[in-house]
């Protein structure tokens, strides 16, 4: 396998720690607010990098974060009149829905910032002992002119941060790029004890206390979207690395922007349909599938039409397994072939590829092709196997069977509407029949001022 690393901006051959584990740290939510659907980019990315991994036996301990505490979630309490604790846990619990919603499964460990405060601040201390953090009114910064190499994961200089300073920059601060490691509390604001006063860690502190805390002091991967390579991730690596000389993580990963109309999208533009706002129009697997179709490194632009062929895509997928009757041949024993097996290498070999999902997505497509030509259902239980890497096909017998029951729904909508067309031409003779008709068949219909509608008697 090789994967892409960020930090020396080549595809590199991916080896663990520890043999037959893979341990990844994924940056999460901070929860003021409902996710957004390019914020479900990395959630599902990486749940896939997640299942292939444990596709082959490895163990895979993934961290995913939470954020309960910054100046967001103050904000937003203030907006909506309620503590910040209420803010953190109603949006933490929508977090978890929406992620349940859209088949995303849990990491294995979801800490929580407010968790981990006196960790922090042992880590704030250790770098002020070190001259790497200096205390200013109550605040503390780190100060990135005494670590070597800073810069090295975004590619940026000190010299061009130093010359692009704002005039208003932060005059507490020794070089424009000094970043806030403990931020004094201002009257009515979240709090705790410390050294330097009252006040609470920075966002860049939380991430390298809570995935070496779960994970060690070098683990395999840390991963988050593009827009998190600087100054976030750029400040996790200094962090880490002035307190104890080690890497953070062996493999920087980073997913590309999903884009509306080529501007990326985000809360501050005000551009953004919440995941659930789109799960309300689109099924889980269709915005999957949205996402997967590209390679994850690239950037994405929302498009409905697209999500709309996704939908159609995932669909014909459906199709195809519905058509060998799966229900039926589910438990029947099978041995892959060597045909078979030829497929597998070639989606093994695109996931090899810096996950490559658009190619591995392809060679579903592939398998279904052979499998309408030969009708061999080997070909179908390799579907399946092979979906459930990328996240599709998972609970299949109850989605189809609720697929016929959405199909059933269908068509009685499908009578009621031929109904209401009798019934504008005066055919009160066939409007009746087909009340009566779906009668017999258990199915009651109701007019109302709003519509007709309709229950199945038990």
């Amino acid at each position: 396998m090789k994967i892409y690393n960020t930090l020396t901006n080549k595809k590199e051959k991916f080896i663990p720690i520890e043999k037959g584990k893979v341990k990844m740290y994924v940056c999460g939510p901070t929860v003021y607010n409902y996710f957004h659907i390019g914020n479900a980019r990395p959630l599902i990315f990486f749940d896939v990098v997640k299942k292939f991994f444990e596709y082959f036996g490895n163990e895979v301990i993934l961290v995913r974060n939470v954020t309960d505490i910054d100046d967001k979630l103050i904000n937003r309490s203030i907006e909506e009149k309620i503590p910040v604790t209420e803010i953190a846990e109603k949006y933490t619990k929508a977090f978890f829905d929406d992620c349940k919603a859209l088949e995303i499964n849990p990491a294995d460990h979801h800490p929580k910032a407010t968790e981990y405060i006196s960790d922090m601040i042992n880590l704030i201390k250790e770098l002020e002992e070190k001259e790497f953090a200096y205390e200013v009114n109550g605040d503390v910064y780190f100060s990135v002119s005494n670590v070597e190499g800073y810069g090295k994961l975004s590619g940026k200089k000190l010299e061009d941060l130093q010359a692009g300073a704002r005039v208003e920059a932060n005059k507490q601060k020794k070089h424009p790029a000094d970043f806030t490691l403990w931020k004094k509390a201002k009257p009515g604001e979240p709090k705790w004890a410390s050294p330097w006063g009252e006040g609470r860690p920075g966002w860049h502190t939380e991430c390298v206390v809570m995935s070496r805390k779960l994970l060690g002091g070098t683990f395999d991967i840390h991963g988050g979207g593009i827009d998190l390579v600087f100054p976030h991730h750029e400040n996790e690596i200094a962090q880490a690395e002035a307190s104890n000389n080690k890497k953070l993580a062996n493999y920087w990963m980073h997913n590309g922007y999903l884009n509306i109309e080529g501007e990326k999208m985000s809360k501050s533009l005000n551009n953004f349909f919440t995941a659930r706002d789109i799960l309300k129009k689109y099924d889980a697997e269709a915005i999957r599938f949205f996402f997967l179709s590209k390679h994850y490194r690239s950037p994405i632009d929302f498009n409905e039409d697209i999500i709309k062929e996704s939908s159609q895509a995932v669909k014909n997928l459906y199709n195809t397994i519905k058509s060998a009757d799966y229900l039926n041949i589910i438990d029947n024993k099978f041995k892959f072939t060597e045909i078979h097996l030829q497929h597998k290498n070639n989606f093994v070999t695109a996931m090899n590829d810096d996950f490559n999902t658009a190619k591995a997505i392809s060679v579903l497509f592939d398998i279904t092709k052979t499998y309408n030509k030969t009708k061999d259902p080997g070909f179908i239980h390799l579907l399946i196997e092979l979906g459930n890497v990328l996240g599709f096909f998972l609970d299949l017998k109850e989605k189809l069977s609720n697929d016929l029951s959405d199909i059933s729904g269908e068509l009685i909508e499908l009578l009621i509407s031929y109904r209401i067309r009798l019934k504008h031409e005066k055919n009160w003779e066939m409007a009746d029949r087909i009340r009566n008709d779906l009668k017999e068949m258990g199915i009651t219909l109701k007019d109302t001022p709003e519509g007709t509608d309709w229950n199945i008697e038990k």
